[in-house]
């Protein structure tokens, strides 16, 4: 059965782990400072890395040359689909690195404009199982430590408003006794009244005429609901969460164990073992404010019985239906709990140490040596700070995966796209621009050291007898290039392909590709994005309109597989793509030869296009969505104010 059992495992694992795979979703965003954030399932973060402190590599010239970008700032940033590559596009300075290599100082300097990083991230592709295994417990455990967070933030808050209320009712009597002229407190008042003494004035005129029997009842049906209404919260939210974070922690700490797996991922083992103990020691404490809560309302309650009692005795009421009441309850609740709260240091963080009697202590440390807590401190440590300390703990450990996959997360090289006059509007440039995957087969003959990349279109594509196919993605990069860049490619659309395989391939043969497309005379750009099968959707604006509201515009798809690409030699990556050599392959678009669909309204970005549902989404000056079906021939328009 067990050997059968093992089997079963093995196929499900067999079956299920390409799901897995599939689900491992990584959100990657980048900010005007430079920062790069990663997040598995886009809610546990995992890395994070800013391009202000990667080193470039450049080669120019048959040197290696280390470079950095100064004061940029990321304009978009897109991961490839396999995990393996982000591609970020980013304004800046790019300057070479004279700390790393000051024996090579090459002739560039300071090429400030828009820069695109290939940066390697292959190892959410090659850990894709473990961050998907590690992320998954992380982002329960993290949910449940929010659940627990809000649970002692609502409990605090009714047992703060229920000690307000009672207060509130019974702080009047020791004004009465001072009125009355007596050197006594309410505790010795009652304690007093409960040994049968005559009752005091002040008491009497408390009891009778301000507090009542309605007011005493009012009163404990606050406080006694206010301790129900926490053990209720306890039971269905915080104790479950709380069990639920041991049950995870100790499936991190087994995947901790499996050192070949996960310490390459950061998983320390030690780290982990020490979040584990502390949220055991945070549900010894759930347990422990639960008993302290059960006897307090219990006490809360035993009093309130018997100023009832009382209170019918002083009215010469009969009183045989009311609840009998333990005296001796009553004594502890006068001279301990009267005038403190147990309750709120468990509830809030507090300097003050729970007393612990050292027998307790002393049989807490021997129960270590039958792996029990080594860390005896939490008996005098309250649920907050207990939970605090929980936190902490998994906040530590979890910084560990963050830091080793930041370190791992490398800049592969730089492509400079185009020049910026270096001034700070430039910084905060906002250009048209996108970055796309496309699956493509990769040919490579055996006969050679040669591949060449194509789009799959109809996957009829007859293969050699010394031909491979591999699948693989190509990356389309699409940006405008400014007016004042260059008055020999204005009002132009730069579109390059084959980046990330231009610095993975060995051969000195490059594969990047690119062309500048000219916006047709008397339109602008306002948005550009690539979409299904190569193609680039062009959202231009007359340029002539008399003000931004009026006019019309249009979108135009432009098919990026038929364009008559110019290949680039990486040699002339670091000379601003030779742009003087491009400007003679400009391919200037016509209005009446592409796929156009009129707007009778002038348009604003962002422009939103869904490959998968074929429409397009635009946004009109006045205020209007409209909505364009990119797949059909006719007009299908749908406004929405």
């Amino acid at each position: 059965m067990i050997l059968l059992a093992i089997q079963i495992m093995k196929i499900a694992l067999l079956v299920f782990s390409p799901l897995l795979q599939e689900f491992l979703g990584c959100l990657d965003c980048g900010d005007k400072d430079g920062s790069i954030c990663f997040s598995i399932f886009g809610i546990f973060p995992i890395g994070k890395i800013n391009i202000h402190k990667l080193s470039i590599p450049t080669p120019f010239a048959n040197e290696e040359a280390t470079y950095r970008l100064l004061n940029a700032s990321i304009s978009k940033v897109a991961l490839s689909k396999d995990l393996c590559h982000l591609i970020v596009m980013c304004s800046g300075e790019l300057n070479q690195d004279e700390v790393e290599s000051p024996e090579r100082k090459l002739c560039i300097h300071g090429l400030h404009g828009l820069h695109c990083l290939l940066l390697d991230t292959s190892i959410f592709w090659k850990r894709k199982n473990e961050l998907h295994q590690v992320a998954q417990q992380a982002s329960n455990i993290e949910d449940l430590i929010e659940v627990i967070r809000t649970s002692l933030s609502i409990m605090s808050k009714q047992w703060s408003d229920a000690m307000h209320t009672f207060h509130e009712k019974f702080d009047s009597l020791s004004s009465l006794i001072i009125d009355h002229g007596l050197d006594s407190s309410p505790q010795e008042e009652f304690l007093s009244l409960l040994g049968g003494a005559r009752t005091s004035p002040p008491v009497h005129q408390f009891l009778v005429n301000s507090l009542g029997e309605l007011g005493v009842k009012r009163v404990s049906k606050v406080v006694c609901g206010a301790g129900k209404e926490l053990q209720n919260i306890v039971l269905d939210h915080l104790q479950p969460a709380a069990e639920i974070i041991v049950f995870r922690m100790g499936e991190l700490r087994g995947l901790s164990r499996w050192r070949t797996r996960f310490k390459g991922i950061g998983l320390d083992e030690t780290l982990i073992d020490n979040a584990t103990e502390k949220s055991g020691m945070l549900l010894v404490q759930v347990e422990r404010f639960m008993r302290v809560l059960s006897s307090v309302v219990q006490q809360f309650s035993n009093f309130f019985n018997w100023l009832l009692k009382c209170i019918k005795l002083l009215m010469q009421e009969p009183s045989d239906q009311l609840l009998p009441y333990n005296s001796e309850l009553l004594v502890i609740f006068l001279k301990f709990l009267y005038d403190q709260d147990p309750i709120k240091p468990f509830l809030e963080p507090s300097e003050v140490d729970i007393e612990t009697d050292m027998e307790t202590l002393q049989r807490v440390r021997e129960l270590v040596h039958f792996g029990g807590f080594s860390d005896c401190g939490y008996l005098r440590r309250t649920l907050a700070e207990e939970f605090q300390q929980m936190e902490s703990s998994f906040k530590e450990a979890f910084l560990m995966p963050f830091t080793t996959i930041s370190c791992k997360i490398l800049c592969k090289g730089v492509l400079p796209l185009f020049a910026l006059p270096s001034s700070p509007a430039s910084m905060s440039l906002s250009l048209p621009m996108s970055v796309t995957y496309y699956k493509v087969c990769i040919l490579f003959d055996s006969s050679a050291t040669m591949f060449s990349l194509f789009l799959l279109k109809d996957g009829s594509t007859t293969l050699s007898p010394y031909q491979t196919r591999e699948h693989g993605f190509i990356d389309y990069i699409s940006f405008q290039i400014p007016g004042d860049s260059s008055s020999d490619i204005a009002n132009c659309i730069g579109i390059s392909r084959g980046f990330m395989h231009s610095l993975s391939n060995s051969t000195e043969e490059s594969n990047l590709e690119a062309i500048l497309l000219s916006v047709p005379d008397g339109y602008h750009c306002v948005d550009l994005s690539l979409y299904k099968e190569g193609q680039i959707v062009l959202l231009l604006n007359e340029t002539t309109a008399a003000s931004e509201s009026s006019g019309e515009s249009c979108m135009m798809i432009v098919q990026a597989n038929d364009l008559p690409f110019v290949s680039i030699s990486r040699s002339t990556f670091i000379d601003l793509w030779n742009l003087n050599q491009l400007k003679d392959s400009v391919r200037y678009l016509q209005l009446e030869n592409e796929k156009v669909r009129i707007i009778p309204h002038s348009v604003v970005a962002p422009l939103a296009v869904s490959a998968s549902r074929g429409v397009a989404c635009v946004f009109a000056a006045r205020k209007r969505a409209l909505v364009y079906i990119l797949d059909e021939d006719e007009d299908n328009v749908s406004d929405t104010e």
